[in-house]
Formats: C-alpha cells, sequence, structure tokens
C-alpha cells in the first residue's frame, strides 16, 4: 500500500509495500525491536490534541508478571509521550525513505512493481477516459443523478426517489470495492477474496453477520465468489457503488421490502444504459469546461514519446465524436498527428479476447461508419471496433508506403515493448499483460491522495500506535514463552487486540471514507492493491508523471520478498543501523 511505502512498511506485517520507482524502500523496522524505539526527527510541530479522541485508546491492561508488565506500561508510556509530546517525534525522515522525487513532488512519482526499461519500448498505447482525459467530481455527479432518473422512470422505482435528495457522496465511494449481488452490501475484499468491511445501505454491516452470511470464514468459496461478487473497480464504478447503497438504504428507511439480487441487477443495468445511450457523452462534450480537469502537460508527455521514437496508438472505449472534442479540448484541432493509429468504440477487454472482429473506418466528415474493408490502418484516419489480432496484421509499420516511421524495423504487437497505459484493470490492462504479455501501467489518482495524506499527523501517529500495540503482542508472547495461557495472559492479548482494533478505525475515519485506503482493506492489502500489483508493471497518479522521466529510464522496483522469514534478517539490520544512527 502508499502507505507503507512512508512508515514502517515491514513491522509486524501490518503493512504492505508495493514498489517505489527509483530506489528500495529503505526503512524496514523489525517487529522484534523494543516499543519505545520511536523514530525521532525535528520537523514536527503542529502539536495533536490528544483530547480529539478518546484517551482509553492510549489505557493499556496490567499484568502481574514482572516482564509482562515491564513491556506494557514500556508501551503504555511510548503511546502518551507519541501522543502528548509530538515535537520530539517526527516523520519528515519516514517521508522521504524508500523514494526518490523527480520535480514536481510526490504526486510526479512513477511507481514499480517490476523492471521495466523504457529504452526497449517502442510502441505507447493509451486509453481516453481518466487516462489522457481526467474528469472532475461534476461527472459521478451527472452519472448517479441519469442512471437514478432512469431507475425511477424505466424500471418504476418510487418516484419519492427523486424528492429523497439522494446524491452522488464522494466520501461514501471509493475504486476497489465490490457489491455482494445477493445481499445489496459493498464490500472491501482483501487479496485473498475475505471481506473485511462490508456496508448495507449507509449501515456498517457487523463482524457477526458477515461471519454468518460467509460460512463462519467471511469469505465465499470461488465458484460462489464467482456468482454472487461483481467487481467495481473503475473510476465510473465509484457512482454504481453510491447508488447501490442509497437505493438499499431508502428502502430500508421507508421499510420497502425488496430482493437485493433484483435492485443490483436493475442499478447496474441503469448506469450501463447511462453509459451505452451516450447520454452523459452528450452533456459532458457539450460542457467540457464543467466536468474536464487540465492537462496541461499531456501535449509534453507525447512530444517527448514522439521525439524518442515511440510509435503511440489511441485505444479507446469511448465513441470517435466525443475523444473527438475531448482531445481538442486538452490538445488542440491537429491532435490526431500525435497519433500512429486511433481506434474508437474498442470495447475492451473484448479487443484483447476477440479474434475475428474487422476495423471499420470512420468518416471524418460525417462521423458515419464507412463499410470498405480496412487492409492497413493509416495515420491520420480514425477506427472503431476491432481486436488486437486485427490490428497486429493490418498494422503494417514495415510498409514503405504508409509513411509511418519507416527508418525503424516493424514492430511487434505481442510482447514487452509494448507499454500500454490505462485507468481500469480489468477493462485495460489484465488482458493486455496476461495474454500478450504488454508492458503495462496503470494511472491511480488515489496514489496521489494517499500520498498527501502523509502529512496529516493524525494518521501518522495512528500508524505508529497501531505498530507498538502489536509490537507489545509479539513480545508479550515472547516473554511468557510456550506455556499454557492463563485468565490473566488471554485478557491482556485480547485488550491489546481490541485497542488495534479501534486505532484501525480511528485510521479509516482519517481516510475520509467508510472503508479506509483504496490499498488495504483494514491490515491486509486490499484485492485492488493485489491486482495492480500483479498486472501493472508501473503505476501512477497521472499519465503527466511522464514528462519528469527519460524516454530511457530504467525503473527498478523493490525487494519483493513476501514471506516474513525472507525480511526478518534485513528488517534486523536495517533497524539496528537506523537506532545506532
Amino acid at each position: 500500500m502508499i502507505m507503507s511505502i512512508i512508515f514502517m512498511v515491514g513491522m509486524c506485517n501490518a503493512f504492505y509495500s508495493p514498489p517505489s520507482t527509483r530506489l528500495p524502500t529503505f526503512l524496514h523496522v523489525s517487529s522484534d525491536e523494543v516499543a519505545s524505539r520511536v523514530i525521532l526527527d525535528e520537523s514536527l510541530h503542529n502539536k495533536i490534541d490528544v483530547t480529539k479522541f478518546d484517551k482509553k485508546l492510549l489505557t493499556l491492561p496490567r499484568h502481574s508478571h514482572s516482564g509482562v508488565e515491564k513491556i506494557l506500561s514500556s508501551t503504555q508510556q511510548s503511546l502518551r509521550q507519541l501522543h502528548q509530546e509530538p515535537d520530539n517525534v517526527t516523520r519528515s525522515s519516514l517521508q522521504t525513505m524508500g523514494k526518490t522525487e523527480p520535480t514536481g513532488g510526490g504526486h510526479e512519482i512513477i511507481f514499480s512493481n517490476s523492471y521495466v526499461d523504457l529504452g526497449k519500448i517502442d510502441i505507447v498505447g493509451f486509453d481516453y477516459d481518466y487516462t489522457l482525459l481526467t474528469y472532475k467530481e461534476e461527472l459521478l455527479d451527472l452519472i448517479y443523478d441519469m442512471a437514478l432518473n432512469r431507475l425511477v422512470v424505466d424500471r418504476k422505482y418510487p418516484l419519492g426517489m427523486l424528492d429523497a435528495g439522494l446524491k452522488f457522496d464522494p466520501r461514501f465511494s471509493i475504486r476497489g470495492l465490490a457489491v455482494d449481488k445477493e445481499t445489496g452490501w459493498i464490500c472491501h475484499l482483501t487479496y485473498t477474496h475475505k471481506v473485511a468491511v462490508a456496508w448495507e445501505g449507509r449501515d456498517k454491516v457487523t463482524t457477526e453477520m458477515m461471519i454468518e452470511e460467509y460460512s463462519g470464514k467471511r469469505a465465499l468459496r470461488p465458484s460462489e465468489r464467482r456468482e454472487r461478487i461483481k467487481p467495481l473497480n473503475d473510476l465510473f464504478s465509484m457512482a454504481e457503488c453510491c447508488l447501490i447503497a442509497d437505493t438499499v438504504q431508502y428502502f430500508k428507511d421507508n421499510e420497502i421490502p425488496f430482493c437485493a439480487r433484483n435492485a443490483v441487477h436493475d442499478i447496474l443495468k441503469a448506469i450501463g444504459d447511462t453509459h451505452i445511450s451516450g447520454d452523459f457523452h452528450r452533456v459532458v462534450s457539450k460542457n467540457l469546461q464543467k466536468y474536464v480537469r487540465p492537462t496541461p502537460h499531456l501535449k509534453e508527455v507525447l512530444e517527448n514519446l514522439k521525439v524518442a521514437g515511440k510509435r503511440l496508438i489511441f485505444v479507446s472505449n469511448s465513441p470517435f465524436w466525443f475523444v473527438d472534442a475531448g482531445m481538442k479540448y486538452v490538445i488542440g484541432e491537429d491532435w490526431r498527428n500525435d497519433w500512429d493509429a486511433v481506434i474508437t468504440s474498442a470495447g475492451k477487454p473484448r479487443f484483447y479476447t476477440d479474434t475475428n472482429r474487422p476495423f471499420r473506418e470512420v468518416c471524418l466528415d460525417t462521423e458515419s461508419i464507412t463499410f470498405n474493408r480496412v487492409v492497413k490502418l493509416e495515420k491520420g484516419k480514425v477506427y472503431t471496433e476491432g481486436c488486437l489480432k486485427e490490428l497486429i496484421r493490418v498494422m503494417k509499420w514495415n510498409d514503405d508506403s504508409d509513411g509511418l516511421n519507416t527508418e525503424k524495423p516493424a514492430s511487434s504487437l505481442s510482447g514487452s515493448n509494448v507499454l500500454y497505459i490505462g485507468d481500469s484493470l480489468f477493462a485495460d490492462l489484465v488482458d493486455a499483460k496476461r495474454e500478450f504479455g504488454w508492458t503495462t501501467a496503470g494511472v491511480t489518482p488515489e496514489v496521489g491522495y494517499e500520498l498527501d495524506m502523509q502529512s496529516d499527523d493524525r494518521l501518522v501517529s495512528s500508524q505508529r500506535s497501531i505498530a507498538m500495540l502489536l509490537n507489545a503482542l509479539r513480545l508479550l508472547q515472547k516473554e511468557l514463552g510456550p506455556k499454557k495461557r492463563t485468565e490473566e495472559d488471554i485478557y491482556a492479548m485480547d485488550a491489546l487486540e481490541k485497542l488495534v482494533s479501534k486505532w484501525r478505525d480511528r485510521e479509516t475515519k482519517l481516510m475520509g471514507n467508510p472503508f479506509g485506503s483504496v490499498f488495504r482493506a483494514r491490515y491486509q492489502p486490499s484485492l485492488f492493491a493485489h491486482s495492480l500489483r500483479r498486472y501493472c508493471d508501473l503505476y501512477m497518479s497521472s499519465v503527466s508523471s511522464l514528462r519528469n522521466y527519460s524516454p530511457e529510464h530504467r525503473f527498478y522496483p523493490d525487494d519483493s520478498r513476501l514471506l516474513g522469514h525472507e525480511r526478518t534478517a534485513l528488517q534486523l539490520g536495517e533497524a539496528e543501523d537506523l537506532v545506532s544512527d
């Protein structure tokens, strides 16, 4: 997770570290370090008001065993010092460890999950929505409102829903959630598909309810999961998530009996129809200033890649007339001159998996589809539909007559020499990586937000508190040895675990939504983070980040050791070096 890049990545297995872009993560604090070892610095001057949270969070249980009592009292003292005397405790060293930022700050970093040499990339492909073009929150407001109206008008949902003040709530939805179609619950899944957090409408589902629903293990068998769980992975799906929760809550508040599976089906259909109909596309294209964020560096990024001899392909699921309006807005009238091939209405992920869907040419004057057979993609023209197998056949870059970089040898579209950049893991990147071996880069704006959160004193102190408490639990058990635990021992451990849970609740609230970090489902890596690591070689907040890196830049991932025993020696050594400094 992004949090862990900056803070105590390896401690107590509580944090997960995706690779940073330029240098390996520097600090891995061992779980065997005494709880009172707090990293000190001089830059934290904003005192944390201890009255803003329950002071019981700073009170640990007592124990009659002298060694255990020493651990508990030492940890309690360190916690209170952390929260009452923050001038002595800082995070600036934590913020700079594990990464070297190019000019532009934390939002400009490109993170790597595997070794990537941009010098060996000769084709760069881009998605459009939320990649080349990024949208303001008003777009999700629009999609939510249009889908809600479809529910009421087309599906005959209660008319009162239009008068109930239902609106998209950016403080509820995050990317990477899933809906259980059987219950209507919005779930945050761990990388093992365990349900870490679930909400029924705007009410949090209790742990007891989740255990009962999911056969005592808070997870479903793979066959059940495929039937019941619908991922909500892209940025558009945040409106989906919010509308499902609000509809369920409206039914509950008004005591309207409902079938959750039917409600989820209707809402997903309403959202899908809003996309397919082109309704929101027409509204956005007529008021781009309201819905589209400025992208001042996009032209520079594309020019840098072209100067370096990269061939550029544009592959979007959106219709040509929509992307044409947006690209003219952010690039200019001649935007098509930047691209060696422009493909719209591609239908990803089918674009990767279909084998016999031909391309069709778009008439630029009428924006209609022509009926000519496409035998070669030509620069300056626009194509629609198609599939990757057909693209390989018709993109004849070694043909002298096409005028496309003929000084270079023909480029293969089946291999790591192709870099594709997109925001949607499963529409843009998974099949490109899994089926064709492309190098993939995910546009993940949440990275920038969570890096910004590292400046929040309360979040940093919560993370440290959790680490101290987990460390105390390990030291306590080491002190007690292998003997059978007494009631007093069990009570102390239970009390510490409850404190950890409360601090995690506080950490979640500080993230500004009911689910917490996009990259963590409670204390484990989220399914979204796992997929990001598995299917993306690179990830970044924005395509604009590319302008700070040479077209021949080489990205080196962090040490990707996954098991605790692989990290222990390294962590102990680094922690000792840090303390001795």
